[in-house]
């Protein structure tokens, strides 16, 4: 059984690329969307606000593996034009909900920025959109690095749900092995690489929150 679980780490290893593949992909989306939800929901705009909290609301209210199944088998029964592949569509739905969060972790980190700050930028004459450009934003990405650490490391787990929709990452390589071999025992490797990678990042994590908070 040793030399069949040594065998199958090559396969295991390789399809651990596409597990970071969707991490870093989702985790993308996932700044970009959350950056601007953040902004919307710190906008007077009441519309603005709605909308983004509505969406914060729907996306971390529901399950991730129930968003999956409805970006990659509900929307194309609602136009053929919403047929996605499956990496494409578990990037999305990873994306899609990562943003949710994040939106939530940026508001807070811009939130906690001297409302001084902004005082001083309109004093000097910037519009709300240069202050939080040029002075509320950069100030506050220091703060996001140890929770955006966290959901990075979240999102890298969350990413095995995806082999629910047949795609073939590290877990669902393991349950094949593991039918196939009728041995439980090839999670246990799966789960060493698991450990690996979130170790891996942690410790980035890490790194990054103790050369920027030199800073603060």
């Amino acid at each position: 059984m040793l030399d069949k679980l040594i065998g199958a780490l090559p396969v295991m290893l390789k399809n651990s690329v596409l597990t970071l593949e969707l991490t870093l992909g989702g985790i993308a989306i996932g700044m970009v969307l959350g950056l601007l939800l953040a902004i919307g929901r710190l906008s007077k705009n009441k519309l603005v606000g709605g909308l983004s909290w509505f969406y914060i609301w729907l996306f971390r209210g529901t399950p991730l593996l129930m968003q999956i199944f409805f970006i990659y088998y509900a929307l194309p029964l609602i136009s053929p034009a919403l047929k996605f592949p499956k990496l494409a569509s578990a990037i999305a739905a990873l994306g899609l909900n990562s943003g949710a969060y994040l939106a939530e972790i940026i508001r807070a980190a811009i939130l906690s920025i001297d409302k001084g700050q902004m005082e001083a930028a309109k004093a000097l004459g910037m519009s709300y959109k240069q202050a939080m450009a040029r002075i509320i934003i950069p100030q506050s990405y220091r703060r996001l690095i140890p929770p955006v650490g966290n959901e990075f490391i979240m999102l890298l787990k969350d990413s095995a749900l995806v082999s629910s929709i047949a795609l073939t990452e590290l877990l669902r390589t393991t349950n094949q092995l593991v039918n196939n071999n009728a041995s439980a025992l090839f999670y246990l490797p799966a789960a060493a690489i698991y450990l690996t990678l979130t170790s891996i990042f942690t410790l980035v994590f890490q790194r990054l929150e103790a050369k920027y908070s030199v800073y603060e």
